[in-house]
């Protein structure tokens, strides 16, 4: 079964709060086997290249377990986000073979090593 990642966007300045802290929990508990990962709440951000700026910034994300991209959507629809001015994005994850990556190729492999310099 395909992985999906939701990428919640909040309304700038949004601040949690109790009840919306009980709307999430809910809404994921409603999820049952679908939540692959909880994720995390992004907590600091900022933002390089193109951006939309439709008010929204990023918020957090999961991993979620769904048949296709209409059942993926289907869940989302529930995110309590998109009541208080926000939003969720929906994507398909696949393997990096799945996808041209010219650092595929051995003699342009990076290692994790190098990337934390």
């Amino acid at each position: 079964m395909p992985t999906f990642v939701f990428a919640y966007r909040s309304a700038k300045g949004h601040r949690p709060s109790t009840e919306t802290g009980q709307a999430w929990r809910s809404w994921f508990d409603s999820m049952k086997g679908s939540l692959v990962d909880l994720g995390q709440p992004v907590i600091d951000r900022t933002a390089l290249g193109n951006q939309d700026a439709d008010g929204t910034e990023l918020g957090g994300y999961s991993l979620v377990a769904a048949d296709d991209l209409d059942a993926a959507v289907a869940i989302a629809r529930g995110c309590p986000a998109l009541s208080s001015g926000g939003g969720v994005e929906v994507g398909e994850l696949g393997d990096v073979g799945d996808v041209a990556d010219p650092l595929a190729d051995p003699e342009h492999r990076v290692s994790a090593g190098s990337l934390r310099k």
